[in-house]
């Protein structure tokens, strides 16, 4: 099947000088694409120990340390986007005391790599602390504002993007277990409960990127999403959950869901996607959290459909306009659910699936070539956006191509 990426390309003429001031005329020049503008992401938690030690302040073991470091190595060999925790049941388990430190050395540890980095979530009624329980709701609405306004500000430039609150369709209707911000929003609204963390998140980082985040990809979302935007609320990003645990979602519904989003004319995350490379879960489950299960194996056969899974999802995901980042949600077995949608099995091995990934992402969907330069020192190319190196000689630079411009002056040094 072919896809049309063209959208995702750029043309651009560079005129090269040397350190003499002069035209690079009749040069041999090479152009490498070494970072995306798209946001390949993954599950970065693991960082937050590896980076950040455990929660009682002591260091990993070394065997430990060694597999994390294995761990997050390969899920960002191709991936530039990372998802940290900030669920505040986690973050925050005893009141006043949150996990800054370890999340900011995790923050710290993708930064120092070019890898930027997502908060997930700043308001959810699951995972949410106990504490919070003992106060009014309206004090339960200061407490999330607060905690917001702490979080966003103190890790502005270093996690600037941010899913600020997460399933809001079903939040006032959740009824697994009592807890305060479903308490909260059944009675003030979802819409007036978007606009609270919204504006709040805005205060404390004014240049952020703020998404919307849900699993529920009806009319529902939708509606949600028009009242929001209706009301003035300043979502930048729509988020979208594609859990396929049940089996895949396939060509038409994917196309569906683009095309019922899209026209919010919006960029759109897919926020976490899970396929399985094992047994699919039973039709009958309704809440994929109902399936509880001691082991939940990867097959071989089950490896080779996730393979030829993943490559056909992220190919539609990447040939569509309005999609700007991809997240698998966790990139090793057993994380969540126990589900075996990694792309890395239980021992840090390497699943087809990864290499179909690393191959897209770094190969095909990146540019590399060689150019003559003209008489002028003019060279002319068109490329996958993102950041490139350029080489003559001994001597070289950087440029991003991202379509702003169509021509460049650039001394190569």
């Amino acid at each position: 099947m072919s896809y049309d990426y063209s959208h995702r390309k750029s043309s651009l003429k560079i005129k090269l000088y040397g350190k003499d001031n002069l035209p690079l005329a009749g040069k041999n020049i090479k152009i490498k694409h070494i970072a995306h503008e798209f946001l390949f992401a993954s599950g970065g938690f693991d960082a937050v120990e590896y980076a950040g030690g455990n929660p009682d302040g002591t260091p990993l073991s070394q065997e430990e340390s060694l597999f994390k470091k294995e761990l997050l190595e390969k899920a960002f060999a191709f991936n530039n986007f990372a998802t940290l925790p900030f669920y505040l049941g986690r973050y925050e388990s005893v009141e006043g005391q949150p996990d800054e430190k370890r999340t900011k050395a995790a923050a710290k540890y993708f930064a120092d790599r070019n890898i930027r980095t997502k908060g997930h979530p700043l308001c959810w009624h699951t995972a949410w602390a106990d504490w919070l329980m003992e106060y009014s709701n309206k004090e339960i609405l200061q407490k999330v504002i607060q905690r917001i306004e702490r979080d966003v500000s103190a890790f502005k430039g270093l996690v600037d993007t941010w899913d600020v609150i997460n399933e809001v369709v079903i939040m006032p209707m959740f009824d697994k277990y009592d807890n305060a911000i479903t308490r909260l929003c059944k009675e003030i609204g979802r819409v007036p409960m978007v606009k609270e963390v919204f504006a709040a998140a805005r205060r404390a980082n004014p240049n952020a990127v703020l998404l919307l985040n849900d699993f529920m990809t009806t009319e529902h979302y939708e509606k949600l999403i028009e009242e929001c935007l209706n009301e003035g609320i300043s979502i930048d990003v729509i988020g979208i959950q594609s859990h396929q645990h049940k089996g895949f979602w396939g060509k038409e519904k994917l196309e569906d869901v683009l095309a019922r989003f899209s026209r919010f004319n919006l960029p759109l995350h897919f926020t976490e996607n899970t396929i399985i490379s094992g047994d699919l879960l039973p039709p009958t489950v309704r809440d994929l959290n109902d399936w509880q299960v001691d082991e939940w194996l990867s097959t071989p056969e089950g490896e080779e459909r996730q393979a030829r899974e993943i490559e056909e999802f992220y190919s539609i995901i990447f040939s569509h306009p309005k999609v700007e980042a991809m997240t698998t949600w966790c990139p090793i077995d057993g994380r969540w659910l126990k589900a075996p949608a990694g792309f890395l099995r239980l021992d840090n091995s390497e699943k087809p699936s990864y290499h179909v990934l690393k191959n897209k992402i770094t190969k095909e969907w990146m540019t590399e070539l060689e150019v003559n330069s003209s008489s002028e020192g003019v060279i002319s190319f068109n490329g996958f956006r993102g950041k490139y190196e350029i080489n003559c000689d001994s001597f070289q630079s950087s440029f991003v191509l991202d379509g702003k411009k169509d021509s460049l002056d650039l001394m190569l040094v």
